[in-house]
């Protein structure tokens, strides 16, 4: 079917806010009080999270790369209002997804950054100017940058020592990656030695992908045998990659373009390009279409040559790298919390395609929400067939957004819902299933009948209501609701929460439907209903035999040892993620001194007075004011969790799992031993040797925390020239005070923080 011309692309303050609506966060960043805004990072916080999960540890994106960018950006539009407000998992602080546990560990020498993105020529020229700001360079002082093909694999780091290839690594979190050493063994685009110019030690970092013909090759074979085909080349790598059968990967024909490097005590050049002339030099493969730009002009005519070649290349890219070329102004750019300075990612404009709506249906979700869900008629969508779009909410299906917009408009400024029988512009920003932009009202059957969002849960007849201010319809069955009890039984036995090997979805789904299990206690008596003597009634189920059987019980009887933060986020209460209950089980230590608090906090909650409930911060009560008082915990997780336990069936079903278990108690935080670990730092008055950015930057590294304003919490101010007030009420105060060349001498780590000020005081 053919594509559909794009218009300009439209401001992106109103693409960003069609996307938040869409995705059910109807938010004015500029708007919020103090408390909305803690709620608004608080969701934003565990919806991030639960993408980057879903695209880097299970392969399986939910939403296009366009709108996980929009929900990072209001995610810092509501940091950079309240900066006081940023949490502990705060997605400005993450990268990727944590390894899966089916690989050992790898930590990385030097952290696996993401890179940020910009859309159009203006948000270019704004990065290449916050470049040279930062460097205090003018505007006429050359700034070279290299630009080359974004590859949509999968990011790897290969380790060299004494040029032989000893270990190799996925990106993972960032911070720890996957050991995929043996598979990268077997792609034939990696060497396993280099030669003799080449370093002792370096880690050569780069993308493993699969070229269209390879995918297509791939999937053909699939088919023949039966087995699931992939839906993207992306997917396919990393399903390829991530095998524990290196004799897998190995009939996987995978790619490999180096453009990159960690750990690397000597470079054999001083620019980016003049490293990545070296790789090739050692034999390994870096992508042709590379090239040096000395102006915004040479970067853009480069970016729509490699667009304009796009369809044609033999691999999937989804955007352009710059990179600052010169390696020292890397040096001192350096790193964000996730992304480095000097580099940024040009992403191409999203795809778009046409196609019919066949039918919307309902899906009923772990929590209870009604999601619409568009069928439709499969239609190819930049090289991925497409059958099926999320729809979101029911304001999505009537063309509106949460604060009553429009955001599907027709001619006469009319919202436009959508209908079976529709003809449906798809757009599609990454290799995920795309979203509905648009309709064509000229193409309407006649008899196409509005949606009517369901009173009733399709799946238990129970009442479906949706509660002011929500986006979601929702379920109120609870645990008599077989979708929610299914969903809820499956993210007991996940990954992230008790992972009980040998007890996946399809074995939850079948022991649920024979009714050998409705609630998480009954996976631990299994043994005792189903195991000696009755081994027989379990070996007799597809799938199992009499080893495999006693493997089961071996696995579930090694959870019954668990840690505290597994419990919490296996018990699916609303709003928490692993991020969240790790910040539970860290603050009460242990499962009696949580289930205490809890029960304190709901009978404090229970007795406030409801005018209250609305300003959570003003309810009385020791324990609700102690779980408020968490760095990361807001008012919407906390009366999640409250609620959760003063529900008498949620009580009772978790008592009778806590009666099977053995909860471990938590770790405390470790120490942190940078030098500024946990002070306070502000600059003021004209810094001459380093940009204030730069200083920041810098502070920050070094584990402090950096105020605008000066107060009695400040531990120590960094006075440049012309420095006024602040310098005033910090000698008022009696802080520790050091000038530019003090600060200087601590950011090289030449001199403590103490011996900077003594010589700052002889100085002066």
């Amino acid at each position: 079917m053919a594509k559909v011309q794009q218009d300009d692309a439209p401001d992106r303050g109103a693409q960003d806010r069609t996307v938040w609506d869409r995705l059910g966060f109807n938010i004015d960043p500029a708007g919020l009080d103090e408390t909305a805004a803690a709620a608004a990072l608080e969701r934003l916080a565990a919806e991030i999270a639960r993408h980057d999960k879903a695209y880097h540890a299970e392969d399986a994106p939910e939403i296009d790369d366009a709108s996980y960018d929009a929900l990072r950006r209001l995610n810092a539009a509501i940091e950079a209002r309240y900066p006081r407000l940023v949490r502990a998992d705060s997605p400005s602080a993450r990268v990727g997804a944590a390894p899966s546990e089916a690989f050992a560990k790898v930590r990385h020498r030097a952290p696996m950054l993401s890179l940020g993105n910009v859309f159009d020529e203006e948000e270019l020229a704004d990065f290449i100017a916050g470049v040279r700001r930062f460097l205090s360079l003018e505007a006429e002082a050359p700034l070279a940058f290299t630009a080359e093909p974004k590859i949509d694999g999968l990011s790897l780091a290969l380790r060299y020592e004494k040029r032989r290839l000893v270990l190799a690594a996925t990106r993972g979190d960032g911070a720890e990656g996957e050991d995929v050493t043996a598979n990268a063994r077997v792609i034939e685009a990696i060497p396993q030695t280099l030669p003799s110019g080449a370093p002792d030690l370096i880690e050569i970092r780069g993308e493993a992908f699969m070229t269209r013909e390879a995918f297509a090759a791939l999937n053909a074979r699939q088919e023949a045998e039966g087995a699931k085909s992939f839906a993207n080349p992306r997917n396919a790598a990393a399903g390829s990659l991530r095998q524990l059968d290196a004799a897998i990967t190995a009939r996987r024909p995978l790619s490999f373009f180096a453009y990159a490097w960690g750990e690397a005590p000597a470079l054999p050049a001083e620019t980016q390009m003049g490293v990545l002339e070296a790789f090739k030099d050692w034999g390994l493969p870096v992508n042709p279409l590379t090239k040096r730009c000395e102006t915004v002009e040479e970067l853009l005519a480069h970016y729509a040559q490699i667009g304009a070649a796009r369809p044609e290349l033999p691999y999937e890219i989804d955007g352009v790298v710059y990179k600052v070329d010169a390696l020292a102004l890397q040096a001192r750019l350096g790193l964000r919390t996730r992304t480095p300075r000097w580099a940024t990612a040009h992403k191409f404009p999203a795809e778009q395609a046409r196609t019919i709506l066949e039918a919307i249906d309902i899906q009923v979700g772990r929590t209870g929400s009604l999601t619409p869900v568009a069928r439709l008629k499969p239609v190819s969508v930049g090289g991925v067939v497409v059958s099926n779009a999320t729809l979101h909410n029911e304001d999505y299906v009537r063309g509106y957004g949460a604060d009553g917009a429009p955001i599907r408009m027709g001619a006469n400024g009319e919202a436009k819902d959508l209908r079976p029988g529709d003809t449906v512009i798809l757009q599609r920003a990454g290799d995920v299933i795309p979203q509905i932009v648009d309709v064509d009202l000229a193409l309407r059957p006649a008899a196409a009948q509005p949606f009517t969002p369901p009173e009733v849960c399709p799946e238990c007849g129970s009442h479906a209501m949706r509660e002011e201010g929500e986006a979601v319809r929702r379920c109120t069955g609870g645990l008599i609701c077989p979708a929610q009890v299914v969903e809820r039984l499956k993210h007991f036995v996940s990954r992230g929460a008790f992972d009980i090997e040998g007890l996946g979805a399809k074995q939850v789904e079948g022991f649920l439907a024979d009714g050998w299990i409705a609630e998480p206690a009954d996976i631990f008596t299994l043994e005792a209903r189903y195991g000696p003597g009755q081994l027989q009634q379990l070996q007799h189920r597809e799938g199992f035999g009499e080893r495999s059987a006693a493997n089961l019980f071996s696995a579930i009887e090694e959870r019954r040892r668990i840690p505290l933060e597994r419990l919490i986020y296996g018990l699916g209460v609303r709003h928490v993620g692993e991020s969240s209950a790790r910040l539970l089980a860290r603050r009460y230590q242990s499962w009696p001194a949580f289930e205490a608090a809890m029960a304190q906090a709901a009978a404090e909650l229970a007795a406030a007075d409801p005018e209250l409930l609305a300003k959570p911060a003003k309810i009385p009560g020791e324990a609700w004011g102690a779980l408020l008082a968490i760095d990361g915990v807001g008012a919407v997780m906390a009366r999640a969790v409250v609620e959760f336990f003063a529900e008498p069936r949620n009580r009772a079903s978790v008592d009778r799992l806590i009666a099977m278990l053995e909860i471990e108690d938590a770790e405390p935080p470790a120490a942190a031993d940078a030098p500024l670990s946990g002070k306070t730092v502000v600059f003021t008055g004209k810094l001459e040797l380093m940009s204030r950015a730069e200083a920041k930057a810098r502070a920050e590294a070094l584990g402090a925390k950096v105020s605008g304003s000066v107060s009695a919490q400040t531990d120590l101010l960094v006075a440049g020239p012309g420095a006024g007030s602040k310098l005033k009420k910090a000698a008022e105060l009696g802080l520790a005070v050091v000038d530019e060349a003090g600060w200087a001498e601590i950011a090289a780590g030449r001199e403590s923080v103490d011996e900077a000020v003594a010589a700052a005081q002889a100085r002066a």
